[in-house]
């Protein structure tokens, strides 16, 4: 059956009764429209796309294009889970992006480009700024630079549909802003129609046409950008903001604590890989109960200082590093300084893709391993519980990682953070994907937790995302 639309969801019932929604799927995209698909964790924002994009079977209904033209050559999508395929990145290791000899097989940024036409692709490096990736180890890139790539790469062929899940996390404030610019250029571009899937309305650019809004599986009705800034109560409804999490009983208040004075004390620290150098005889100190924001922009080095601490990165023993006042290398194991951290990042959310039921991965806070290789006993798989009750996600504790949607994943990594009850909470943009209500639930979360004892150190590139118990930063600045 031909259609009209660019393409179109008629009447979709998914053949797995788990992914079904609450109606059968109607929704279409035609030309001269660029879409948002807004609404919270978990609302099946995802799976709409993936419905479209064919990779659930279907019991009735059909997903249908202009000319009939295959739904994979007109449509591309880019989402955070598809930094796997810019490599063979899933079958390395997490620590690999630290070891600077083992990049030697990873492709450059150039690699990714080759199948594009050249004068093209010489307009997207130019257009999203991107000159001095080019030549950069895949493994090598920042958390945001990875996006930048992945969407030029996803640009080459040239599609009718664009599709960008949550585009802006994981950008500083300069970046984001080139992406509005970017946006802007393509949306001006003939026979290139951009959808976004977003969970924040303040991320919604103003290319954007029409607004789908979406939650419990459901679609609510489709109307204009402008209708949906003016309608306070419909964002309301997509995102509530009220905060019952209540951690007051979780907090371990035992007074056998362990004792130090500095979580970390860092003297003339110095990385290099190879020509690059990204920390240059930096001194920072981090003493009990102090409360940090790391920030700086895309590349300027946050995630190699925060692998010094987390014991990820080998230079650590090249480096002047005190830990917990032990200094590195004086007979302490990675596993001893691990267990005093709570620790998240994008890249660990990368590297954790892990077919094992989300109450597992909770678990494996208590092991600080990635993936649950030893069991839980009785009482904490209880705490490993009540923190995902706290967090929201108690629904999800028997569903596998896998199978659940990006913010949901992050939401059941924070949980993981908190299990142990760390010393030091290490949060890398850790409301990265999450929807409104849940950044006031988790920001509150962090906030209660953060006594005065609890050192804090926080990244982030949106100012009001910070914690008020902050109360001092460290801004890095990228290096040429």
């Amino acid at each position: 059956m031909e259609t009209d639309n660019l393409v179109e969801i008629k009447n979709a019932v998914p053949r797995i009764n788990t992914l079904a929604f609450s109606q059968p799927i109607n929704w279409a995209v035609k030309d001269n429209q660029h879409w948002a698909i807004i609404g919270p964790n978990g609302g099946g924002k995802t799976l709409l796309i993936d419905i479209l994009l064919g990779k659930h079977a279907l019991r009735s209904g059909e997903i249908i294009s202009k000319n009939n033209i295959s739904i994979n050559s007109i449509v591309k999508c880019v989402a955070f889970r598809d930094i796997y395929s810019l490599a063979d990145i899933q079958n390395s290791y997490y620590q690999q992006r630290w070891n600077a000899g083992d990049e030697h097989e990873v492709p450059i940024v150039r690699d990714l480009f080759s199948k594009g036409e050249e004068e093209w692709v010489k307009m997207l490096i130019t257009a999203f700024k991107i000159e001095d990736l080019v030549e950069k180890p895949i493994n090598l890139l920042s958390s945001g630079e990875l996006r930048k790539t992945l969407i030029v790469r996803s640009l080459l062929t040239k599609p009718r549909i664009l599709i960008l899940d949550n585009p802006f996390i994981g950008l500083d404030a300069k970046s984001r802003e080139m992406l509005n610019e970017v946006l802007a250029k393509l949306s001006r571009l003939e026979n290139l129609q951009i959808v976004l899937i977003l969970s924040h309305p303040k991320d919604l650019p103003a290319i954007i046409t029409h607004i789908l809004p979406i939650k419990n599986k459901s679609l609510l009705p489709a109307i204009s950008r402008e209708e949906f800034l003016k309608d306070a109560s419909l964002q309301k409804n997509l995102f509530n903001t009220e905060n019952k999490a209540d951690i007051s009983t979780l907090l371990d208040n035992s007074t056998d604590q362990f004792s130090f004075e500095n979580a970390l004390l860092f003297k003339n620290i110095n990385i290099r890989y190879g020509t690059r150098t990204i920390l240059k005889e930096l001194n920072w100190q981090v003493k009990r109960g102090e409360k940090w924001a790391l920030l700086g922009e895309n590349g300027s080095g946050k995630s190699t200082l925060l692998s010094l601490v987390s014991g990820d990165n080998p230079q650590a023993y090249a480096n002047d590093i005190t830990l917990f006042d032990r200094k590195r290398g004086s007979g302490e194991s990675i596993w001893d300084i691990k267990k005093h951290i709570g620790y998240i990042s994008p890249e660990m959310h990368l590297y954790y893709l892990k077919n094992v039921r989300c109450l597992d991965v909770v678990g494996s806070g208590f092991f600080d391993t990635i993936g649950l290789y030893k069991k839980c006993s009785e009482e904490q798989e209880i705490v490993a519980l009540e923190w995902m009750k706290t967090f929201g996600i108690e629904n999800i504790k028997d569903i596998s990682f896998l199978n659940i949607s990006t913010g949901e994943q992050r939401l059941v990594l924070l949980a993981r953070v908190f299990v142990k009850n760390p010393d030091l909470l290490i949060l890398d943009e850790p409301l990265h994907g999450l929807d409104a209500a849940n950044k006031y639930r988790i920001k509150k979360i962090i906030e209660d937790f953060c006594t005065n004892d609890k050192a804090l150190i926080y990244v982030t590139h949106y100012e009001d995302e910070i914690p008020e118990v902050v109360t001092q930063r460290l801004v890095l600045t990228k290096r040429n």
